[in-house]
């Protein structure tokens, strides 16, 4: 597959704010995403410097003359909308969604709200917000949703917080654990079967699907340890999926994306249900990993597409929800 941005000007992208790190519980995997981008910008010619906004004020982005951002920060502040709309208002154009598509994308119960009202196909659900996490409400869960289930946070991500919920007496224990790292829990019905997932690159109807990633992980506990510091997990891309499967899976995630506004780069997460082959969306991450186990760099791969190459397009596709006249970054032509 060739990029669009194949023969890009490498001087014209000016000079580049690599931002990771971040307060957010994936900050650790935010540093080894963006150390690796930070490596592949700098490898292609690209003028990339790191910046953690734990430790300089994003203000400094504009004093010190920065271009453009490839937002390499996971969960809240970073791929919640609040970053975003902070490059917003200095004007820096920045890689992935804007404020509104990184909001709504960060929230699993906002997303499943829109897919829904979109007639995609989303797991069961029941919101447990502060008031509702009494004991007597908490049991009533696996009535509605049966068991087993799975209990999360809604607003983070990496699999913070998860747990799969396998009889009655494990449900209160996995919302308090879920609640302390988000004070709403989501309780999702269990979908029994293949977990695969999807990259996106691009914006509207010139968005396009990557190859599909089927995971295999030890006893399918595809949780925070066996995604980013074990080899134990298998990924196979190509997925072996039969390939009707697999362009309706790409479908399906395409229509998710646009549904949420999405643009720049993303990647959707999925469960194949084993009696009737049906996918299920589960979630839309708006700023993947880009670690030596994340799955973007690993489709991408598949299609062709190096792991340079894919840096380079994704921070050449940097952009702003309004581009503003009266806001000139030095580097930056705006129309």
């Amino acid at each position: 597959m060739t990029l669009p941005e194949s023969n890009i000007d490498i001087k014209a992208l000016g000079k580049v704010a690599v931002l990771m790190g971040g307060d957010s519980a994936e900050r650790e995997v935010s540093l080894m995403s963006g150390s690796g981008v930070l490596q592949a910008l700098r490898a292609s010619g690209v003028d990339a410097h790191a910046f953690d906004p734990a430790s300089h004020a994003l203000s400094d982005l504009k004093r010190d003359g920065y271009a453009r951002c490839f937002i390499a920060l996971h969960g809240r502040h970073g791929e919640d909308g609040t970053v975003q709309g902070a490059l917003e208002l200095l004007g820096i154009p920045y890689t992935g969604s804007g404020v509104m598509a990184s909001a709504i994308a960060m929230d699993k119960v906002m997303t499943k709200r829109v897919w829904l009202a979109e007639g995609l196909p989303t797991p069961r659900y029941v919101w447990l917000a502060p008031d509702q996490q009494q004991p007597e409400v908490v049991r009533a869960v696996p009535e509605q949703l049966g068991l087993p289930l799975i209990v999360k946070p809604p607003r983070e991500g990496s699999s913070i917080g998860v747990t799969k919920v396998r009889g009655p007496s494990d449900i209160q224990g996995a919302v308090e654990t879920s609640a302390r790292y988000d004070p709403d829990v989501l309780c999702e019905e269990f979908i029994d079967g293949e977990e695969v997932t999807c990259p996106v690159l691009g914006h509207g109807a010139q968005a396009y699907a990557l190859p599909v990633i089927r995971i295999v992980a030890p006893d399918g506990a595809y949780d925070y340890q066996h995604k980013y510091f074990t080899d134990d997990v298998k990924y196979q891309c190509p997925s072996g999926l039969p390939d009707a499967e697999e362009r309706e899976i790409q479908r399906i995630v395409l229509q998710a994306y646009r549904a949420l506004g999405c643009r720049g780069w993303g990647r959707a997460d999925l469960m194949i249900r084993a009696r009737d082959r049906k996918p299920f969306l589960l979630e839309m991450n708006t700023s993947p990993g880009m670690t030596g186990h994340s799955l973007v760099p690993m489709a991408a791969r598949a299609a062709g597409i190096s792991y340079e190459a894919l840096c380079l397009h994704i921070l050449a596709s940097a952009t702003l929800d309004a581009p503003r006249r009266d806001a000139a970054v030095p580097g930056v032509a705006h129309p």
